[in-house]
This record gives C-alpha cells, sequence and structure tokens, in this order.
C-alpha cells in the first residue's frame, strides 16, 4: 500500500480557513492545487477530531523495540565485526524475528554504518610504549621547533595502482562494456619509488629511487638533496632532520654517516607513519598524477615532480600527508607507463603549495595529544 502525501500543518489550516469562508471543496481543491478528495478528508478530519495536527499512532508500526535497538547497538560496539545475519539469528533466539535488511535499516538510523576497517600498522606494547613516550616528551615543544623540521620519508608510486580504482554507473549485465571495466596489467604495469622531504615552509627536493635501496644509496640522496633543502625552505642552523626507523635508515653505515654530518636527529618511534605529515602529500600527489594519465615511467616521474610544487595542504610524521597527496594527484592523471608515472610524480611534488606544508606542521602538537589520549595507539592521521 503506498502512503499518501502528507501535507504541511500551514496548507491543512488553509484548506480550513477558506472552508469556513464558505468556499466549496471544489473551489478550494482548484485556489490550491490539492486534489478535491484530499480537500474532503482534510476538512472531514477537523470536524471529527477539532484539529489539523498529525495525531500520534499513524504510520507503520516499529518492527523492534527500543529494547531490541539498545541490543543491537551494545552488541555493535563491542563487536564491531558482527555481521547482520548473526545479529538477525541473535534476535531470533529471542523470538523476534525480522530481516538482515532491517537490522543495516535500523543501525544507519541509530548512526552506525558498515565500513571497511582502516588499515594501520600492527603495533606491539612495545611499540605503543615508545609512541606515548616520544608524544609526551615532544608535546610542549614550541611551535618554532617544529617549523625548523625537516620531514623525509618514501614512498611507492605506481602506474596502475590502486589509486585508478573507482565506481562506475552502469546499468545491469554491463559490466563488460569497455567503459566500464579496469583493465590490468601484469605486475603492474611497473612503478617507481620515491625520496621527498618537506618543512613547514614547503615541499623540498624529490628524487626517484634507483632500483632497490640500500644504505650506501640512502646516504647518497641524502647527501644529494638534503642540504639543498634545508637552504631552499630557509629552516637555518638549528634545523632538524627526522627519518623513521627502516633499516637503510638505522644501519651501523647510515648511524656513522649521519654522525660525520652533525645534525640534529628528531629520536623516532617504530611503526609510526601516522606521527609523519608527509603522507597526507603523498595521497595528494598520487591523486593528482593519476590524473594525467603517464604513459610510462618517464612520464610518471616528471608528472610526480609537477604535481608535488603544486600540492596545497599536510600521526607521527607529517610527510606521510604528502605522500598521500602526492599519489592522489598521480593517479587523477592516469599515467599510461613508469616513465609517465615517474614523470607526473616530479610535476605533482613541484605544485605542492607552501600553506599546504605550513598547516600540516603547525598542527602537529595535535598529533601529539591524539597518541597520549589513546595511550600509544594508532591516531586517525
Amino acid at each position: 500500500m503506498v502512503k499518501s502525501r502528507e501535507w504541511s500543518r500551514k496548507t491543512r489550516e488553509e484548506v480550513i480557513t477558506l472552508h469556513r469562508k464558505g468556499n466549496g471543496y471544489k473551489k478550494i481543491a482548484k485556489m490550491l492545487n490539492i486534489p478535491r478528495e484530499t480537500i474532503g478528508s482534510i476538512i472531514h478530519k477537523f470536524k471529527a477530531k477539532g484539529t489539523v495536527e498529525t495525531l500520534p499512532g499513524r504510520g507503520r508500526k516499529k518492527m523492534l523495540t527500543s529494547t531490541a535497538v539498545r541490543y543491537l547497538k551494545r552488541r555493535v560496539e563491542k563487536s564491531p565485526r558482527v555481521t547482520a545475519e548473526e545479529l538477525r539469528k541473535d534476535l531470533s533466539d529471542v523470538g523476534t524475528e525480522v530481516s538482515a535488511q532491517t537490522i543495516r535499516r535500523t543501525l544507519r538510523n541509530e548512526g552506525l554504518h558498515a565500513r571497511t576497517p582502516r588499515r594501520t600498522p600492527l603495533l606491539s606494547p612495545k611499540n605503543k610504549k615508545s609512541r606515548l613516550q616520544y608524544a609526551k616528551s615532544h608535546v610542549d615543544k614550541p611551535q618554532k621547533f617544529w617549523d625548523s623540521v625537516l620531514w623525509t620519508d618514501e614512498t611507492k608510486l605506481e602506474l596502475f595502482g590502486p589509486m585508478d580504482q573507482r565506481y562506475v554507473w552502469r546499468r545491469k549485465n554491463k559490466a563488460y562494456e569497455e567503459k566500464n571495466t579496469l583493465p590490468t596489467v601484469k605486475h603492474g604495469g611497473g612503478s617507481i619509488m620515491l625520496w621527498g622531504c618537506f618543512a613547514s615552509a614547503g615541499t623540498g627536493k624529490l628524487q626517484r629511487v634507483q632500483g632497490t635501496m640500500n644504505s650506501l644509496q640512502y646516504q647518497e640522496i641524502l647527501d644529494d638533496n638534503v642540504m639543498q633543502s634545508v637552504t631552499n625552505l630557509r629552516l637555518g642552523r638549528r634545523w632538524t632532520f627526522q627519518q623513521d626507523n627502516d633499516p637503510k635508515h638505522t644501519s651501523k653505515s647510515t648511524r656513522a654517516w649521519l654522525q660525520i654530518k652533525g645534525w640534529n636527529i628528531l629520536e623516532w618511534p617504530s611503526q609510526s607513519p601516522d606521527l609523519n605529515p608527509i603522507e597526507n602529500l603523498w595521497w595528494n600527489l598520487k591523486k593528482a598524477v593519476a590524473v594525467r594519465k603517464p604513459k610510462n615511467v618517464t612520464e610518471l616521474e616528471a608528472f610526480a615532480h609537477d604535481e608535488w610544487a603544486k600540492i596545497p595542504y599536510p600521526d607521527l610524521n607529517p610527510i606521510e600527508n604528502l605522500w598521500w597527496d602526492l599519489k592522489k594527484a598521480v593517479a587523477v592523471r592516469k599515467p599510461k607507463n613508469v616513465t609517465e608515472l615517474e614523470a607526473f610524480a616530479h610535476d605533482e611534488w613541484a605544485k605542492i603549495p607552501v600553506d599546504r606544508c605550513k598547516t600540516l606542521v603547525s598542527s602537529y602538537a595535535s598529533r601529539l595529544k591524539a597518541v597520549i589520549t589513546v595511550k600509544g595507539c594508532c591516531t586517525k592521521y
């Protein structure tokens, strides 16, 4: 049965007013552009009930009691991975028969939606303790300190990666029409590894890693890019170098090399990409490069550098935010091969705005407070 239209209170009052002035049903219907039957129903109800208000008790009776709804909420909040079918069986066991669809609809009405769980690093008790100690020891650092940090990281940029996956609008049985498909390439069609850095003042150098990076190549990349970036970004003499705990970064050889350089190095807790704001920029970069559809690795790198220079904004390393930006920007450009992938990456990296970098670093204390709040666990950053 189709539910009848519910007219506004103002409209119903207008019907009664016109009726009291002596207007007939047909005339009122024409004046208000409302069906004559509806006019009669409104007037009849007013004569019988003395009101135009919507009376309680109208509509379909709820299939679940408030007690059942509270049970569902408690159950999913305690066990987020429970399925609607499992919940249906739970209710059936106590005599309440409803469909899984009704349960899903009820939970949505309560603000609970089925979502794919976010992937986060696996944190051991030792990792959590280290993250918490880091946050507590740095949360009161002045903004001037964070503005002088050079955030660094590596990221992988794929020619036909996950950034190119999206929904399509199509009709039933049209899934395999070319416009509705996502062509795949064996082994992903190629990828490049990038090293990059940024500070509050903007993005620094971006360099492609050739082959599999080892400690020696890592040191060469730092030698070629770090001090030039520090100078270009005007970080001053009291700048701080940040890197994660990748084995190549913490090897005996690299530690000795860094000691000779005499750089001030920011202590870093393991398993903490959420503390590096460059991740956001990587995402933007990858999306921007994908839009440009690079055809080969050369274009991929060029576009990445280009988009990096355009990025407008950045959980413990803020450079993670930049990687996110970069990947997003590259993906939007749709590189067709690894050459284009690299070209697009360089292009997009160069586009990242200074304001984006400044925003990421200026909010760094909030990241640390978030880590303290969750006692070292993963954060939303």
